[in-house]
């Protein structure tokens, strides 16, 4: 999970922001421990507060043992800082990792299994589609490890999903939650 951004256009503190009874962070971790994954690496920036609100869901629904943290030093230089952080924290023997951005708060589990089987199935990359537009999270596949390894300035993986063409495969969303995120405290209304 990509956690680590500056929050500028919302002022700060997004993460940390009341949604639902809880903070923004905490339904988009539901949806990351949803994942058929074995465990949920949380890439944080300079604001301390985010390890410590993963750490405290996780404990609420009793998954500790499921999260992992890393501190993404250079995330003031992109989105992809912090993504290459995230994917250098993987076990080696990491088959793929979904992406899940911690702004994206209304991700439908049920559209994660799918993402998975299309992996499973030979995609080197899986992303969830809505209404004719791709959303998150995107899976990838552990062959482009090395590709978003390489990734700078603010994009996060868009290049490396162009680069595969039709080979990406694209599953249907029940919903516009893959495609929602939060860039502004009016956003938070629902």
């Amino acid at each position: 999970m990509l956690a680590a951004g500056a929050a500028s256009r919302f002022g700060g503190g997004k993460l940390l922001a009341p949604w639902r009874g809880g903070v923004l962070i905490d339904a988009a971790l539901a949806a990351a421990f949803a994942a058929p994954a074995r465990s949920v690496t949380l890439a944080w920036g300079a604001d301390s507060r985010v390890p410590e609100a993963a750490q405290a869901f996780a404990a609420t629904i009793g998954r500790t043992e499921r999260l992992r943290l890393v501190h993404a030093e250079r995330a003031a230089q992109g989105m992809a800082q912090s993504l290459k952080a995230a994917i250098a924290a993987l076990p080696p023997d990491a088959a793929g990792a979904f992406i899940f951005l911690g702004d994206m708060p209304r991700v439908p589990h049920a559209v994660l299994q799918p993402l998975a089987e299309a992996l499973a199935a030979g995609a080197p990359a899986a992303a969830p589609i809505f209404g004719g537009q791709r959303g998150h999270p995107i899976l990838f596949a552990a062959d482009l490890f090395p590709r978003l390894l390489d990734l700078d300035g603010d994009r996060g993986g868009a290049a490396v999903l162009k680069a595969l063409g039709d080979c990406l495969a694209l599953i249907p969303a029940p919903d516009d939650g893959v495609l929602f995120d939060v860039d502004r405290p009016a956003d938070l209304t629902p």
